[in-house]
């Protein structure tokens, strides 16, 4: 009997522990040292949050720069990629129309080189990063919905350039560009040139 109080004694103790006091004291601790990504590194517009900087979302309207496919139709819940073979058919086939659709949706020439976050998924389905390359591909289409003149046009161009990542520390990853973010700063020159005419 004495064995078996001891045991629970023990039990309780690492269950308050590291059940209790050790999740409240390393959310503490990061919500004081980095409260943005503590708490999900939202987007707040207008007091309400409009996503995160960590997970993609789906934009397919032609004013709108377009994000990198997910196989999961960017639902974060099962998180993961379709896990086709570079051999499977399926994948070739998922290829060859994420190119054809990008291709026209951007009024591109048939023989542009198509970068290729925009033609597989992630592994994660939730990547909310393009290169710069797939961001300038849709300058165009952009420009035009949106009635841009020329300089507009390389106010745009601009502000994809402002947005670019650099290599993190210099050497890790590739400079990247996070989409929704883009968007947003998009918005707000479109509001700039607006008010400005």
């Amino acid at each position: 009997m004495k064995t078996l109080i001891t045991s629970l004694k023990i039990f309780l103790f690492f269950t308050v522990l590291t059940g209790v006091i050790y999740p409240l004291f390393v959310t503490g601790i990061a919500q004081l040292l980095f409260p943005n990504k503590a708490n999900g590194s939202l987007i707040i517009k207008d007091n309400k949050a409009i996503g995160s900087e960590l997970i993609g979302q789906q934009f397919d309207s032609s004013i709108y720069f377009t994000s990198r496919p997910s196989a999961i139709s960017y639902n974060p819940l099962p998180s993961g990629g379709s896990n086709y073979g570079l051999t499977n058919i399926k994948l070739k086939n998922l290829v060859v129309e994420r190119k054809h659709k990008f291709i026209t949706f951007n009024r591109l020439d048939s023989l542009t080189v198509v970068p290729s976050e925009m033609l597989f998924a992630s592994a994660s389905g939730l990547d909310p990063h393009t290169s710069p390359s797939a961001a300038l591909l849709q300058v165009d289409r952009i420009a035009k919905a949106r009635g841009f003149d020329s300089s507009q046009k390389q106010q745009l161009i601009d502000l994809i350039q402002s947005k670019t990542e650099e290599m993190q520390f210099g050497l890790l990853g590739e400079p990247r560009i996070n989409i929704l973010n883009l968007n947003i700063a998009l918005d707000k020159l479109d509001q700039n040139i607006t008010n400005n005419k």
